[in-house]
């Protein structure tokens, strides 16, 4: 009984995953950025070498 209840009080498992989540949310934000950039960029590319 002891050895539940300590365990159901213990956070240092959902602090743990709390900083899980934020790192895929970062991960996704960054992906998804370069992304977009990378599709422009290549967009800008084509326009100025077609314009040649």
């Amino acid at each position: 009984m002891k050895t539940a209840l300590k365990f159901l009080s213990d956070r240092s498992g959902a602090t743990a995953i709390e900083y899980g989540l934020i790192v895929a949310l970062v991960a996704l934000v960054l992906i998804v950025a370069v992304m977009t950039i990378g599709t422009e960029i290549g967009n800008t590319f084509n326009s100025i070498s077609n314009s040649f």
